[in-house]
């Protein structure tokens, strides 16, 4: 069973998106970063925000994969090219 959108949905639930599929979908697509940003230093975040995403990352808690994730698909249009 592959819950990586519950997943992905709760971590946006966490951060206080919406998190219906289309709204995450949206939110990746409309907020795409540069190589060399990392997802804790994007402009877009709270500090709220930034200060959790950088947390899970640094503890490897349960929330870093999917903060990986996140990571990676923020970052696919720069990977792409």
């Amino acid at each position: 069973m592959d819950t990586t959108e519950s997943r992905m949905t709760t971590l946006f639930e966490q951060l206080g998106l919406e998190s219906s599929n289309e709204a995450i979908a949206a939110f990746i697509l409309g907020h795409q970063l540069p190589a060399d940003v990392k997802v804790t230093e994007a402009t877009y975040w709270s500090a709220a925000q930034r200060q959790f995403l950088g947390e899970q990352l640094k503890e490897d808690a349960d929330w870093a994969i999917v903060v990986d994730e996140l990571n990676e698909a923020l970052h696919a249009d720069s990977v792409a090219r």
